[in-house]
């Protein structure tokens, strides 16, 4: 990393130690799979280095693409690993990620009566677990009763969630932020960026096919007795002309009423399953959930998941869907 790219970048370690000047490179990394963001740091390590230890606070700021000033990039951040090597020079990569990563590493058990939303439900974990909380818009939909038993707190989160958007809910994605930690809403960013494939993207491929599809649904009601068949709640179908039927079978004790389940059924549709591979000039301020405009296709599409390494010019690598197939693939499929 040169001088000037130390410049556009900086990490900081305990609040007090500067980086920059040691830093050989720098990566972001995030999927809609996983909850933290993660960070690999390369960098030298003089003689005179106070060390890096798992359990510092860490930060990674930089200056974002087409801005001028210095922004949070990965706040606030802890050491995860570190790893020394030494072939000629002593050098140090450090796994950092941001806060949410204990919520995926620390398990603990609820029960939840019926009737909360998700956001109630966050705002029950965050105070157990003295989490300071930002932005968290009402989601609207009322869940089930719900017995969590030694789980972690991200999977309890996840399928208050996934419980939301089956039932016709917005999709969320939990998010750390300087400020504390949000719900984002999927595709909900504010500024949108384009990718052109005659400017600033050096690759993209496109993949499309019919493992996945589903062209006709049906969701079964409670099973109340083993020796006879369940109700049916809702039957939707489409497309079964074009795809032939492909049918799935939905049985979900969440789901009780015959809107609940229509609304259900329609979120399963779907058609060919297709997804991107993009190679671009790195945009460092994108994340996993954001969404994109892909030019000359009219097509607007949600980031599942993105890689930056970091520099001026830095590089990124996307992987692009669009919105329904997110719904799919990370809110209805999957026990909740």
């Amino acid at each position: 990393m040169s001088s000037a790219e130390t410049r556009a970048y900086e990490v900081v370690l305990d609040n007090r130690y500067l980086l920059g000047d040691l830093i050989e490179s720098i990566s972001l990394e995030e999927s809609l799979d996983e909850i933290a963001y993660r960070a690999t740091v390369t960098m030298m390590v003089p003689a005179d280095f106070p060390g890096i230890r798992p359990g510092q606070e860490i930060r990674v700021s930089g200056v974002p693409h087409q801005g001028t000033d210095m922004a949070y990039l990965l706040h606030p951040g802890v050491v995860w690993d570190c790893e020394n090597s030494y072939h000629g020079a002593d050098r140090l990569t450090v796994t950092l990620y941001d806060r949410t990563i204990y919520l995926s590493k620390s398990e603990d058990e609820y029960v939840f009566p019926a009737g909360q939303t998700a956001s109630q439900r966050l705002e029950k974990y965050a105070a157990d677990w003295d989490i300071r909380l930002y932005r968290i818009p009402d989601t609207v939909r009322t869940l089930s009763k719900k017995v969590y038993r030694a789980q972690s707190i991200y999977a309890m989160i996840a399928s208050d969630l996934k419980e939301t958007a089956r039932k016709g809910g917005e999709l969320y994605r939990p998010r750390m932020t300087p400020n504390g930690l949000e719900l984002f809403p999927i595709g909900g960013n504010e500024t949108v960026w384009a990718l052109e494939p005659s400017g600033n993207i050096e690759s993209l491929t496109q993949r499309r096919t019919l493992e996945g599809t589903v062209t006709k649904v049906k969701v079964l009601g409670k099973e109340e007795n083993p020796e006879s068949a369940t109700e049916i709640l809702a039957v939707e179908s489409k497309d079964t002309d074009m795809y032939g039927t492909l049918q799935k079978v939905v049985m979900d004790s969440d789901i009780t009423t015959v809107s609940e389940a229509a609304a259900a059924a329609k979120g399963y549709l779907s058609g060919v399953q297709e997804t991107f591979s993009v190679t671009a000039i790195d945009v460092n301020t994108i994340r996993a959930g954001d969404r994109v405009h892909l030019l000359g296709s009219g097509m607007d599409l949600i980031v599942t998941s993105v890689r930056h390494e970091l520099g001026r010019p830095g590089k990124m690598s996307l992987e692009l869907a669009a919105f329904d197939y997110v719904k799919r693939r990370y809110f209805m499929d999957g026990p909740v």
